[in-house]
């Protein structure tokens, strides 16, 4: 059974609208936001930070000074300071150090014991802003500085099929417009009773018909 042309046009728009409310989304979430607050996108690797934040979360985290880190914060910071790794897990106690200086004592949410070494203010990265589940595989499968370009590949890639479905849909409508705009000018002949148009002459009367 083949669905009425009207109803297609109107689960195209609404997937439409649903895919484009996803990519909007994504892409503000991944890319706007922590351009625009100075942000960096990070995507946990392990499942040490299960079960709030599994492996291919993707968390942007924004600078933050170590006197304002307070147990329950998530951090990045570096391993060893100066270093390229970084690890995100959560603060679960504030310290100070002997030069006054603030350490802090991390453990990944999963794990029964703390991290075995302090974390100083030098190594912090930032604090976690917000965190979107599953976009951070993508960065995941990608080394290096090309983690970054691919979100955003992906999420140009999904704006650009969007982009196609919109117009799609909208060819559609114009198509329909267009067909109405016929119809009324010049109406099929099943809109008429015994179809017979508008204004046509009556059938010619039998030959020897009485009627006048």
């Amino acid at each position: 059974m083949m669905r009425p042309p009207g109803l297609v046009v109107a689960l195209r728009r609404a997937a439409l609208l649903v895919v484009l409310s996803a990519v909007s989304l994504v892409a503000l979430a991944a890319i706007v936001l922590p351009a625009v607050a100075g942000g960096t996108a990070r995507t946990v690797e392990t499942g040490s930070m299960r079960p709030h934040y599994p492996p291919g979360t993707l968390v942007i985290t924004r600078p933050v000074a170590a006197q304002d880190i307070r147990p329950g914060d998530v951090i990045a910071y570096q391993l060893r300071s100066g270093e390229p790794t970084v690890v995100t897990h959560r603060v679960v106690r504030r310290v100070r150090g002997a030069d006054g200086a603030p350490r802090f004592i991390t453990r990944g949410d999963a794990n029964a014991a703390p991290d075995p070494d302090l974390v100083r203010g030098v190594q912090l990265r930032g604090r976690l802003w917000y965190a979107v589940p599953w976009i951070g595989w993508v960065a995941a499968g990608v080394d290096g500085p090309w983690r970054s370009v691919a979100v955003q590949v992906l999420v140009v890639g999904l704006l650009g099929y969007a982009a196609r479905m919109y117009v799609s849909a909208a060819r559609e409508r114009g198509q329909d417009r267009r067909r109405g705009r016929r119809d009324a000018v010049d109406p099929p002949l099943s809109a008429y009773p015994e179809g017979r148009a508008a204004g046509a002459p009556a059938a010619a009367r039998a030959e020897g018909d009485p009627r006048v």
